[in-house]
């Protein structure tokens, strides 16, 4: 585990933008959030909107900041442009399509289910493709009238990195910040050029926040996402924290959507 929320018991030397009793919450390393109580460096550890609950706050951070750097900091993405969003009804993707809407950007999606295309379009994304049924960059192109996206965000990896880059318009921007199915295999760096002079980055949250300053930032900017009602936090699963072992053969077995928290 690497975010949570909670309360400040004590504080080490210098620490000035917290102090004892305040609500707090962080995605941050090193692992070891399971757990009641836990020593944290606190420049990651960020102050807590009593408007924010603490479930909320522990199921927000990781998948909130990552949303934010996707949108805010990696490229820039305007009103009007489109993005195509792997995985949209997953625990970054819910959060992503919501934060699109709010945002006037056009989010198509792809998920494995019609339930979970379903669930996007219900959080804000405008299309959304069952990978499973069609072929999804054939669809992409269709729906942007053969021009391609603005910008790919793929946290899938070797299954659909070729497809992103068939997604994207000339001079299109990916994002590639995950490997689900497995890391992306080396290939040759011209292909970007006989593709439309493309772009690609592969990003990691902890890279972004790795500054005091710029982490709580990016916390602030998220908190009033989530307390102006433009992005809600979708909680699906709650377990014990003695029952651990459950809560990861749930997300090994897919069976879970939106946000999964652990109650001490």
């Amino acid at each position: 585990g690497m975010e949570a929320a909670g309360v400040v018991e004590a504080l080490g030397e210098g620490v000035t933008h917290l102090k004892e009793g305040d609500r707090a919450a962080y995605a941050a390393a090193p692992p070891g959030a399971y757990a009641q109580a836990r020593v944290m460096n606190a420049a990651q550890v960020c102050p807590l909107p009593d408007a924010i609950s603490f479930e909320e706050g522990a199921a927000m951070m990781l998948k909130g900041l990552t949303t934010h750097y996707l949108f805010r900091r990696t490229t820039r993405i305007a009103k009007g442009d489109t993005v195509l969003f792997h995985a949209a009804a997953g625990g970054v993707g819910l959060f992503a399509c919501q934060w699109a809407k709010s945002e006037g950007i056009r989010l198509i999606g792809t998920a494995g289910t019609p339930e979970k295309c379903e669930l996007a379009r219900e959080h804000g994304a405008d299309e959304c493709i069952n990978y499973r049924d069609e072929d999804w960059a054939a669809r992409v192109q269709e729906l942007t009238d053969g021009k391609g996206v603005d910008v790919v965000m793929d946290a899938v990896g070797k299954d659909t990195f070729e497809g992103s880059l068939d997604s994207l318009r000339p001079l299109g921007f990916m994002i590639s910040f995950g490997n689900a199915s497995g890391p992306v295999p080396p290939f040759n760096i011209a292909t970007l050029g006989q593709k439309g002079s493309l772009k690609i980055t592969r990003p990691t949250l902890f890279t972004h926040i790795a500054d005091h300053e710029t982490c709580q930032q990016m916390a602030q900017e998220l908190f009033g996402k989530v307390t102006s009602g433009d992005v809600t936090v979708r909680i699906d699963q709650r377990f014990p924290l003695e029952d651990v072992a459950e809560a990861h053969k749930a997300l090994e077995a897919r069976k879970t959507t939106g946000q999964t928290i652990l109650l001490p």
